[in-house]
């Protein structure tokens, strides 16, 4: 580290202190933006993996009539050979399930209401899985457009419940990106301020260094620093607090999340190289259109 580069950075060093309660309040509002940034980009990573899962496990069910009068075996071949051939359906997207398989995984999922039924009462079943998410609706209504088919007791799509979950995700979204770039906005104006503060009550300073021939760069640069240390140590609080939050708050809420191995948010390595940088660049903003406006040198 040459002695130029060590004077600068005590320079700026000195200027943060001399300056303390603004550049602890430009520190908190970075660390804040950037906590719920780290919030936001876990939130929406999930979000968008669940939701994409979501959609690959869509599919229309053709339940047929079971009971004392079930469905012909007929009638389940002719609507499975008629589905293969629509133009929504996935191809190999038509399984058939048996009213015993449907009951085993009814018994399965629910274990406490299948114990007392005396007998199945299920029928057998078709899932049909679009060949697009987006196209189940067209699926659904291409099955049921002249009424059920012959031996289908109803014909149930998971799209409206879906489509709820989605909605909520989204309204989640954009209330953590709303909050989020109300935040960075604060961050960057508190770290002009932080700078600007420094430039007015180091002006005389300033001035004896650029009669001595001081550069314009040598007079920036503990200015520049200064953001670039504030946006640093707000980001890296916020990763602290992140893990934190992890060790602690994690592991309850996993037990309500889906726990579909292809489900996940993005490594958090990802997310804290992510938010160093974005706390780099807050303080280079902040710093660099400050020293345009009110260092002119």
């Amino acid at each position: 580290m040459s002695g130029r580069f060590k004077l600068l950075v005590s320079e700026a060093w000195r200027s943060l202190g001399a300056n303390l309660s603004t550049t602890v309040a430009a520190t908190l509002t970075v660390l804040i933006g950037m906590f719920l940034l780290g919030l936001f980009i876990a939130l929406g990573t999930w979000t968008l993996s669940w939701s994409n899962h979501v959609k690959q496990e869509l599919m229309v069910k053709v339940n047929f009539v079971g009971g004392e009068h079930p469905a012909s075996r007929a009638d389940v071949d002719r609507l499975a050979r008629s589905l293969a051939q629509n133009p929504y359906v996935k191809p190999g997207g038509v399984k058939y399930i048996s009213k015993a398989q449907g009951f085993a995984e009814m018994r399965k999922q629910y274990p406490d209401i299948v114990q007392n039924v005396p007998s199945n009462p299920l029928g057998d079943r078709l899932d049909v899985t679009p060949d697009k998410a987006e196209d189940v609706d067209k699926l659904y209504h291409s099955i049921v457009a002249n009424g059920k088919p012959p031996g289908v007791d109803n014909v149930t799509d998971g799209k409206q419940i879906s489509h709820r979950i989605l909605k909520v995700a989204h309204a989640i979204e954009i209330v953590f990106t709303v909050a989020t770039i109300i935040l960075i906005i604060a961050s960057i104006l508190l770290i002009s301020n932080t700078i600007r503060l420094s430039i007015f009550s180091r002006r005389r300073e300033i001035e004896v260094m650029k009669l001595v021939g001081a550069t314009n760069w040598f007079v920036r640069g503990p200015f520049m620093l200064e953001g670039l240390i504030t946006g640093l140590a707000g980001a890296l609080l916020a990763i602290f607090f992140l893990i934190i939050g992890k060790a602690v708050a994690l592991p309850s809420i996993l037990g309500h999340l889906s726990t579909d191995p292809t489900v996940h948010a993005w490594p958090f390595p990802e997310v804290a190289l992510v938010l160093l940088a974005i706390g780099l660049g807050l303080g280079a903003v902040g710093s660099g259109v400050t020293i345009r406006r009110f260092l002119q040198v």
